[in-house]
């Protein structure tokens, strides 16, 4: 009880189709009990009017009461009218039934009665003509009764017709109404985390249009939120890059300065760090690009570009750390495909996938890249044989800075964080498992381009 009751205030829809189907079924159940009563009370009175005819062309000779010994044995009792003169009885004692008189009471006052007589409910209008001969008029009551409660459920036949219909045309008319919020949702829901695009609002009723304009003016601000966090990151590491880069020099030249053996295992020390200081702004500059907007031409503009030709540059960049782990790197097959992306996109990508599988890959490993046409689309594999990735932590690894338990790589953790940002950016979908599923190790990358 709790669980539906939450569902249906937590439902607008639910709550507002509810309220309707219970107004609904109330009024049509006041107006039909109303129309039944009146309907029944409107035949009684017909009823009665039949009565007075009746009497009126008895009281004129039209129409005279039946012999005592009259019996019509084909005529149906229940819905005889009887005509008899008050207080006659007849000689032989039969019933009504039998043909013979009703025990009316002699001293009835004139008008309408509803009176027992030999056990049977009767309505009996008894009235004096203008000779003094009183006349009594009288009818089964249940006969009486079954015809108006006939005519009174007729008149609920429309209720019972009109109401289900009239529900069911609520209920789709409230759906129908609903439909732009449901729409709505999906739009926002289907949304990446990059776009924050103010929604169209013209096409949306006007209850809805100001929410969607509270919702734009949220976005705006987030907008730039982000965008003032992505210029602070790439001005610091443009800022950080002339430092590192005087550091690095520095160190160069103490090098040559002819040091004794423990200081220059000290300056090799420090000639790694500035190393790797210089590699985390590089790629911090890079994320940030990776995160700009959809629209920024700060990558280039989008054109078809060769992947195979943009695998050939990331090998011959990345030759010198191969060479550094003894791994074997290559590209398996000729297949090119052009994807139409802007070319430093394409390149970031790459460059990022092979060199992440570079680092964890242990030395003397294999790098293989592959790429086949996906119809108008491509895509592009990076197997490696290293540790692989679990299931569980698949998702987490696209996360900035993110590192793995157990591994002693020195990177940045800003790897996977780029590709998926590049990706996103370029409409890409990117896909982790083992590149051995049997023995749960190595990885594969794959990225189908659309």
């Amino acid at each position: 009880m709790d669980g539906g009751q939450g569902r249906l205030n937590a439902s607008l829809e639910r709550r507002l189709s509810l309220v309707l189907t219970l107004g609904i079924g109330l009024v049509a159940l006041v107006a039909g009990l109303f129309s039944f009563a009146a309907a029944y009370d409107e035949a009684r009175e017909l009823q009665d009017d039949m009565l007075r005819q009746v009497a009126l062309l008895a009281g004129a000779g039209r129409v005279r009461p039946a012999p005592a010994d009259a019996h019509f044995a084909e005529h149906d009792d229940a819905a005889r009218i009887v005509v008899q003169s008050l207080g006659e009885s007849d000689p032989q004692g039969r019933s009504v039934d039998q043909g013979g008189t009703l025990p009316i009471p002699p001293g009835l006052a004139d008008g309408l009665h509803t009176l027992t007589l030999a056990g049977e409910s009767f309505r009996v209008l008894v009235r004096t003509n203008g000779a003094g001969e009183r006349v009594a008029v009288a009818q089964e009551s249940d006969f009486r009764d079954e015809l108006a409660l006939g005519s009174a459920q007729r008149t609920l036949l429309p209720f019972a017709v009109l109401v289900p219909i009239l529900l069911l045309l609520v209920a789709r008319l409230v759906r129908t109404m609903f439909r732009p919020i449901a729409a709505l949702a999906r739009e926002v829901d289907a949304r990446s985390d990059e776009d924050l695009r103010p929604m169209a609002a013209a096409a949306l009723p006007a209850e809805l249009r100001p929410f969607v304009a509270a919702i734009n003016r949220l976005l705006a601000r987030v907008a730039q939120v982000l965008a003032a966090e992505r210029r602070f990151v790439a001005d610091a590491a443009h800022e950080l890059r002339s430092p590192l880069a005087a550091l690095s020099l520095q160190a160069e030249r103490l090098e040559q300065a002819g040091l004794p053996a423990a200081a220059g295992e000290r300056l090799a020390a420090l000639r790694q760090g500035i190393e790797r200081g210089r590699r985390l702004v590089e790629q911090l500059l890079a994320l940030a690009r990776a995160q700009a907007a959809a629209g920024d031409a700060s990558a280039g503009p989008a054109r078809a570009v060769s992947l195979q030709q943009i695998m050939r540059e990331v090998l011959e960049e990345a030759m010198p750390l191969a060479d550094a782990r003894r791994i074997d790197i290559g590209v398996e097959g000729s297949e090119d495909a052009r994807v139409q992306a802007a070319e430093r996109d394409l390149f970031t990508l790459v460059r990022n996938l092979v060199d992440n599988a570079l680092r964890y890959t242990p030395v003397g490993g294999r790098v293989d890249l592959t790429l086949r046409r996906l119809g108008a689309g491509a895509e592009l594999c990076v197997r490696d044989s290293g540790p692989g990735i679990a299931p569980a932590e698949r998702e987490r690894v696209f996360d900035a800075f993110c590192r793995l338990p157990g591994s002693d790589e020195t990177g940045s953790g800003l790897g996977l964080a780029i590709v998926r940002a590049v990706a996103e950016r370029i409409g890409a979908r990117i896909d982790l498992r083992y590149a051995d599923e049997a023995l749960q190790a190595g990885t594969l990358v794959t990225v189908v381009f659309r």
